[in-house]
């Protein structure tokens, strides 16, 4: 059964792959599974339809037959469970791999959340040029501990799993910053898996919504 994921109709950074869905879209296209989306508004994921699907309001939701699941990380570990390829056979190693995708949600990606909020949200705060170097610091520490950790291998632990998939696309967040570049190994883990063929067919689906709503604008 083809699975459909819910995603924004319009692109709110403007076709950078920067939303949850890509996370999605990517694992889907990781495994050789077709999809579908579902395309809704910012007033249609506060009604009862989308909260039915996800009681937050928020996108990515997937639904497949009866299943229907939210939160990024849990869809994408059901598909990593569903499918090969996106977790290691042996045990221990799939094991480390599902421990890598807690840690990109849990342990990385909120001090870079915190920082994205505060670009967004308090610019214009008598205090926010004083707080973002206290949130970049708290970046750094994380992305301090990451690089330290991959060295100069290609991926978090051996081959490529729903943990990189993961921990890139949290990392992405900071590709309009100078951060990421202060970590070179970062900087080219990150765009080791934007090379890959299944990445860039996620891009290029969530891109092409992006140039159909601009070019109808």
């Amino acid at each position: 059964m083809t699975p459909t994921i819910t995603a924004f109709a319009q692109s709110p950074d403007r076709g950078k792959a920067l939303a949850r869905d890509m996370r999605i879209r990517w694992a889907l296209e990781e495994v050789g599974q077709p999809y579908t989306v579902r395309r809704i508004s910012f007033s249609e994921m506060k009604e009862p339809g989308h909260l039915g699907r996800n009681p937050f309001g928020q996108i990515p939701t997937y639904e497949e037959g009866d299943l229907v699941l939210f939160e990024s990380g849990a869809i994408v570990l059901h598909i990593a469970e569903c499918h090969r390829g996106l977790l290691p056979d042996d045990a221990q190693a799939r094991a480390r791999a599902i421990t890598w995708m807690f840690a990109a949600l849990n342990t990385v990606e909120p001090p870079i959340f915190n920082r994205t909020i505060a670009l967004v949200m308090e610019r214009d705060k008598p205090w926010h040029e004083e707080r973002l170097p206290i949130l970049e610091d708290r970046v750094r520490v994380r992305l301090g501990e990451l690089s330290g950790h991959l060295g100069d291998a290609d991926w978090l632990d051996g081959a490529f799993s729903a943990g990189d998939l993961l921990m890139v696309t949290t990392l992405r967040w900071l590709s309009a910053s100078k951060l990421l570049g202060e970590y070179p190994n970062l900087a080219a883990y990150v765009a080791r898996a934007e090379a890959r063929p299944a990445f860039k067919r996620a891009f290029e689906d969530q891109l092409a919504v992006f140039h159909a709503h601009a070019g109808a604008a």
